[in-house]
């Protein structure tokens, strides 16, 4: 069991960017990134997912990066290291090691392109969960993988109990209620979109992964905690305000627009790998705008 227990945060997880410098992760610019999202208030971070562009990062990479921000972190907040793979062996690896380096939970995602059966996601989650004594997060985005994970697998796999929750980014609320009335709270739920925070939260989840976080954790911090403290529509109210910044930080491929705005802040290089590449000038144009208008530039 890890030290928070088995809801492994309340509110807002940073999906964390991953700094580049002349090809290699920049681990200063990441230290100073976590350090931020510390000071800023954010409930956790997710290191080494889709926003952190691990489907780039060699073996090694996302291990130094898992240890490193456990260390950096010191237990100041809880950090859910990405280690998802469509190699079940691989993921079981790393699930293990970041296990073993004092990560609070791990974040698996779907195995893609491989298309598994309902058995075989059964069969991949549990690997995964029996290898690991943390708390493992299940990461549900179909637009990306091309599989919808079936509401009888969440069921199944909400019998372990290792497995405490879902990052739920089908865009779909009546699948997270549905997930919740039929795993109640053997399973925490979590917006994997930045615009569902509320409503998700309203129907029972407790928080939300979030990629604006990143340029705005104490803002996305400030939407969970007034949901949490009762004021609905105080959360609201506060979502509203960061929709314009959201639909921004989507208007192309994540993570390239939140990168961008990281650099334009000067948190860390807008570099990125292939096959990322940065905004063109127009674009590039219309995110200092709307970075202008929330005062972050």
């Amino acid at each position: 069991m890890n030290s928070f227990g088995k809801t492994v945060f309340n509110g807002c997880a940073t999906a964390l960017i991953t700094p580049f410098s002349q090809g290699a992760v920049d681990y200063a610019s990441l230290g100073d990134l976590i350090e931020f999202q510390i000071a800023s208030e954010a409930d956790a971070i997710v290191v080494c997912g889709t926003t952190g562009e691990s489907a780039t990062l060699s073996d090694d990479e996302r291990r130094s990066i898992i240890a490193f921000s456990v260390d950096k972190a010191k237990g100041r907040l809880p950090v859910i290291a990405g280690t998802g793979c469509n190699n079940i062996e691989k993921a079981v690896e790393l699930s293990r090691y970041a296990s073993d380096v004092g990560a609070d939970a791990v974040m698996t995602v779907t195995p893609y392109y491989n298309k598994a059966s309902a058995a075989g996601l059964i069969k991949s989650f549990t690997a995964i969960a029996d290898s690991v004594n943390i708390p493992v997060i299940i990461y549900n985005v179909p637009s990306r993988t091309g599989i919808d994970i079936p509401l009888d697998v969440y069921a199944v796999l909400a019998e372990h109990e290792n497995i405490r929750g879902v990052k739920e980014a089908s865009g779909n609320i009546v699948t997270v209620e549905k997930i919740i009335e039929k795993c109640g709270d053997k399973l925490d739920i979590y917006s994997g979109n930045d615009d569902m925070t509320v409503p998700v939260m309203a129907v029972g989840g407790k928080g939300v992964v979030s990629v604006v976080s990143n340029i705005a954790p104490k803002a996305v911090h400030d939407v969970c905690a007034a949901f949490d403290s009762g004021d609905i529509s105080k959360s609201a109210e506060l979502q509203s305000r960061l929709l314009e910044l959201i639909d921004i930080c989507f208007f192309e491929v994540n993570p390239i627009p939140v990168k961008t705005a990281a650099s334009l802040m000067g948190l860390c290089s807008d570099e990125m790998r292939l096959p990322l590449c940065g905004l063109d000038e127009s674009k590039l144009q219309k995110l200092k705008t709307v970075l202008k208008k929330y005062d972050l530039i």
